[in-house]
C-alpha cells in the first residue's frame, strides 16, 4: 500500500470517528466542504469592495491619510455568522478560518486592477506580549493566503508594534486615535524597502486604530499603501 493511499484511508477513518462540522450551523460537512457548509457559505455577507472604485472603507480615510485603495472582505454585525467565525479565529485557536477567508478573498482580489503592483502584504502586528499570550496573530493566515493568491511577498517583521494597548472594542474614535499614536515603528535593521504595501487587519470599525499603521509605513520614501480587512462594521 502506498503512503498516499494509507493517508487517504486514515483521513476517511478520522472523518467517520471525528466528523468535520460547519462552524456556522454545526451540521456535518461533505467531503468537498471546508469550514462552512454550502448554505452558510452562501450566507456570508460579502462587501464586493473588489468590484467598486469607491466604498465605505475608503471613505473612512478620505482627507486623513493617502491610501491607494481600502477594502474589506465581509460585513460584520453584532449577532451574526461573521462575528462567530472571527471569535473562533481570534480566541479559540482556529487559525484555519483565517486561511479559509484568505483563499476566498485572495481569489477575488486577483482581478482587482488596483492591486496588480503590490509587492508585499503586511499583517497589522500584535504587541509581542499579546502575541505570546495568544500564541498567534489572528490576521496572519488571512494575510499570508492573500499574498499567495496575488503573487506578493508576505512580511510580518517589517512593521512592529511597540505600544501595548488594552482592548478598544467599546472605545470611541478619538480615544482609539490617541491611544494608537506612535504605537508602531518600522524595522529598518535589514534595509528592506517596498513600493506598494497591502496592510491587512481583521476588523475595521472607525479606522482610527489602523490609521497609525499607514502613517508609519509612509515614513519610507516613495511607498504606496493599500488597506484590506477581513471584516468591517457597516455604516449606521
Amino acid at each position: 500500500m502506498t503512503p498516499k493511499r494509507l493517508a487517504k484511508i486514515i483521513n476517511e477513518i478520522n472523518n467517520i470517528l471525528l466528523p468535520r462540522v460547519c462552524f456556522g450551523c454545526n451540521t456535518q460537512l461533505f467531503r468537498e466542504e471546508h469550514i462552512l457548509c454550502a448554505v452558510c457559505r452562501h450566507d456570508v455577507p460579502l462587501t464586493d469592495h473588489n468590484y467598486l472604485e469607491e466604498n465605505e472603507v475608503g471613505r473612512i480615510f478620505y482627507g486623513r491619510i493617502p491610501i491607494k485603495k481600502a477594502a474589506s472582505f465581509v460585513f460584520f454585525s453584532k449577532n451574526g455568522l461573521v462575528k462567530n467565525l472571527l471569535h473562533w479565529l481570534k480566541y479559540k485557536n482556529q487559525e484555519q478560518i483565517g486561511s479559509f477567508f484568505g483563499d476566498w478573498c485572495g481569489a477575488l482580489l486577483k482581478e482587482d486592477e488596483h492591486l496588480k503592483n503590490i509587492d508585499v502584504v503586511v499583517p497589522v502586528p500584535l504587541h509581542p506580549k499579546k502575541q505570546k499570550k495568544r500564541g498567534y496573530n489572528q490576521v496572519a493566515q488571512f494575510a499570508h493566503k492573500i499574498a499567495e493568491n496575488i503573487g506578493a511577498e508576505y512580511c510580518d517583521d517589517w512593521l512592529i508594534k511597540v505600544k501595548n494597548i488594552k482592548t478598544q472594542t467599546k472605545k470611541g474614535r478619538q480615544w482609539r486615535w490617541e491611544s494608537s499614536k506612535d504605537a508602531f515603528k518600522l524595522n529598518t535593521s535589514n534595509g528592506r524597502t517596498f513600493k506598494h504595501v497591502l496592510l491587512v487587519d481583521d476588523v475595521i470599525t472607525t479606522g482610527a486604530t489602523i490609521e497609525s499603521c499607514p502613517q508609519t509605513l509612509l515614513q519610507q520614501k516613495e511607498v504606496e499603501v493599500s488597506v484590506l480587512s477581513t471584516a468591517m462594521v457597516p455604516e449606521g
